[in-house]
């Protein structure tokens, strides 16, 4: 993703450097002292005993409990309230950093909660507390009801996904202390839905400090790889560092203002991303230092901007206002690009003291701290939320919700205009589609077409900032599939596929009751009749269907074979039914002894080593396909899709395809029993390098030693002298490809590796 995508032109630098107790908000293990400390320097007159409180019951519960450090449990809760403290949270949100483990981790209950610190409490721990009564297919599905709990419980109250953006920092702190396979999972999760979120809420510092510690256990050869470069070349950044801080002083000075100027280098996960983006190595990216200029006004930010372009060029498309058009995070600053004084690129952001508060710290630079509450001023500048539940009540598949949520996390700067003038903001890549769905979902399904600035256009067209945009609709028209490839807003696609899975529903409704009634008819019976039974819910339900019309969609879709169902229903007619074939039958010619044998070679086909590696709940000898579009591997999630005619196509959980396909032909699918064969699978992965010589030896060599075949290389080298190429391999699961991707980070010369 880009790095506007991302939000790290917001604040795109870096966090004090290894010595984190530099500054209070990073040290590791304070002690609840210093949490008295730190709520003091902003609120001295908190409720101290409702905080010690809090602690001795939090201490009493968790006593016995140690974290996978061997440390006391209670040092979690403290360390999270204090980065709550740092952020100047209010004390109710502070209490509930220290007992936000309790209700999960003990047996105390909520109603206790609420007896010992009242309701508001009560409210935000259960906010934070994850789902764990509620039985879930799988391990994706649980995470993401427990976020469509986490997402519901923020929109009444904010405060809970502040507390949780808390929690999971400190535990990403402490996260050397779990298994590998831990690491990796806590770590994609913090990168795909922590980190964005607090970019979204505009807590920079948060998002920098999460995105740094994911790549570190995701990508932990490339984190290495990094350090060591930055490190070696930090005596020369400081110097120019300095040199330029000195510069942009004096320029300013020279017209009589006052501003501070600050620099750091970009964080790690910034400068990652611009170097894959661009598939560019390390030596290659010269601006990793960013710039920070604030002033006294926001007359005065202009008139330095002023100033600095009149000293060093502006790269022409590197200029950003968003001091006059604010992100949706409530941001504000103005950035621009230019051409250093030793030819070099060099990004400058200009703020007033406020708006640099605000770009620290976000949604919590606004808090009214005796209220606990935001004002309702600020509460609009989120209503970006309100996207996210509005789109969340139309999905009953945990899939979709966490895709929408992942889409609409990631704030674009696409700003366009209404006919009246109105602004909006979009996702980078939004089309017209996008613009209408956000008007009203009726505007978007009936939408054909567009005029953007009074020009028609395709609805595939990419806004662009400053574009006004007019939706014409037509009566007839009706969403497609092929939209789903044009929209990129989490709104847009799940109404798209609500008006798709509604549409093929009643499809497989109208094309489920003609294969019943024909059924009901070769054994004397009435559809119509039998529907209209009072207990025919009653009998389909003994079937394990919610109701009549479920059967029948059921049957219209093939997830349930009708000779099962009609045997179920009917075991008297269709027993009779069958012996009466059967007699006939045993009247004609004998089975021939070929036809038992190949009766026989199946059956020892199924039971044996060479049957399907997947499972499918209800189904058997069924043809299993693998999707091309996500390749999945086993130890990922998977599920089904029934295809008439091509049996069961089995894609990963999280596969843009599979979310398109909607739920009606979905089936449960399970990887069968993995220590019984070895089942390899192909995959290909893209590598990016530097053109060196041996170096094709020494990935060779790093992919043998994990016990992998290499099936075929292509490589080609551009004349930038980098090599891009395609690895075809064959690994027996996701572990394995990802231990060969971590093993060929780790050469020299090596820029990127991905699954293609």
């Amino acid at each position: 993703m880009s790095e506007s995508q991302q939000g790290s032109s917001s604040d795109d630098v870096a966090p004090p450097p290894a010595n984190l107790k530099e500054t209070s908000r990073y040290i590791t293990h304070p002690t609840f002292e210093d949490l008295k400390t730190q709520v003091a320097s902003y609120f001295p007159e908190a409720d101290f005993g409702l905080l010690q409180k809090a602690h001795d019951f939090a201490v009493s519960l968790h006593k016995g409990q140690l974290r996978k450090s061997g440390e006391p449990y209670i040092i979690h809760p403290v360390a999270v309230s204090y980065i709550l403290a740092t952020m100047k949270m209010d004390i109710p949100t502070i209490l509930t950093g220290i007992l936000h483990d309790v209700v999960e981790d003990t047996a105390t209950t909520l109603e206790e909660v609420q007896r010992e610190f009242g309701a508001e409490v009560a409210q935000l721990v259960d906010g934070v507390t994850k789902i764990s009564q509620i039985s879930f297919k799988s391990k994706h599905e649980k995470q993401a009801e427990n976020f469509r709990k986490m997402i519901l419980a923020m929109a009444k109250d904010l405060r809970v996904i502040i507390v949780k953006l808390a929690d999971r920092t400190h535990n990403m702190r402490t996260l050397q202390f779990l298994r590998t396979d831990k690491q990796e999972n806590i770590a994609s999760e913090t990168i795909e839905i922590y980190a964005p979120l607090a970019n979204r809420l505009g807590i920079s510092w948060m998002k920098i400090e999460l995105e740094d510690l994911s790549l570190k256990y995701l990508k932990p050869e490339v984190y290495a790889k990094l350090s060591k470069l930055i490190s070696t070349k930090k005596e020369e950044r400081d110097k120019y560092t300095a040199t330029m801080i000195k510069i942009l002083t004096e320029k300013i000075s020279e017209y009589g203002l006052s501003a501070k100027v600050t620099g750091r280098a970009k964080h790690f996960y910034s400068i990652y991303k611009k170097m894959e983006m661009r598939n560019l190595d390390f030596e290659e990216i010269h601006d990793i230092v960013a710039f920070r200029v604030t002033t006294g006004t926001i007359a005065e930010c202009y008139e330095v901007l002023g100033i600095v372009h009149s000293f060093f060029k502006p790269v022409p498309g590197r200029f950003k206002d968003y001091i006059a058009m604010p992100k949706n995070n409530m941001y504000q600053s103005l950035h621009t690009t230019m051409i250093g004084p030793y030819g070099e690129r060099m990004e400058v952001q200009i703020r007033t003291e406020e708006m640099h508060r605000v770009a620290d710290s976000g949604v919590a630079a606004h808090w009214l701290y005796k209220e606990g509450k935001l004002n309702h001023k600020n509460a609009e500048k989120f209503h970006w939320l309100r996207q996210v539940i509005e789109a969340q009540e139309t999905l009953d598949n945990s899939a979709e919700f966490l895709e929408s949520l992942k889409l609409d996390l990631f704030a674009g700067e696409i700003y366009v205009f209404t006919p009246k003038g109105e602004l909006r903001e979009y996702t980078v890549g939004a089309t017209p589609l996008d613009f209408a769905y956000s008007v009203h979902t009726d505007v978007g399904n009936k939408c054909i077409g567009a005029k953007v600035n009074g020009r028609m256009v395709p609805l595939k067209y990419k806004l662009r900032s400053g574009d006004t945009v007019e939706i014409i609709t037509s009566p007839t028209q009706k969403p497609s599939k092929d939209w789903l490839k044009i929209v990129k807003s989490g709104r847009a696609k799940s109404k798209i596929r609500q008006f798709i899975q509604t549409e093929e529903r009643n499809r497989a409704r109208s094309i489920g009751h003609d294969i019943l009634e024909r059924e009901f008819k070769r054994i004397g019976q009435n559809l119509n009749r039998f529907e209209k039974l009072k207990e025919a819910d009653q009998l389909v339900g003994q079937q394990s269907f919610a109701s009549f019309e479920e059967m029948v969609i059921a049957v219209g879709y093939g997830k349930v074979p009708v000779d099962k169902v009609m045997a179920r229903l009917f075991p008297t007619e269709i027993a009779a039914l069958e012996e009466k074939n059967s007699a006939d039958k045993s009247s004609t010619e004998p089975e021939s002894a070929m036809a038992h044998d190949a009766t026989y070679v199946k059956q020892r086909t199924l039971q044996g080593s060479n049957r399907s590696p997947v499972l499918i709940e209800g189904i058997d000898d069924v043809l299993v396909r693998f999707a091309k579009c996500c390749n999945p591997l086993p130890g990922d999630e998977i599920v089904g899709f029934i295809s008439r005619g091509r049996g069961v196509i089995v894609h990963r959980v999280m596969c843009q395809k599979a979310l398109d396909a909607g739920e009606g032909r979905a089936v449960d699918v399970l990887w069968a029993d993995a220590q019984e064969r070895k089942v390899l699978r192909d995959v290909r992965i893209k590598i990016v390098v530097q053109d060196t010589q041996g170096l094709m030896n020494q990935m060779t060599k790093a992919i043998s030693a994990k016990g992998i075949n290499i099936q075929s290389i292509n490589i080609k080298v551009n004349p930038d002298r980098k090599a891009m190429g395609t690895f075809d391999l064959q690994v027996s699961s996701r572990r394995e490809l990802l231990d060969c991707i971590k093993e060929l980070e780790g050469v020299p010369g090596v820029i990127s590796v991905e699954q293609f």
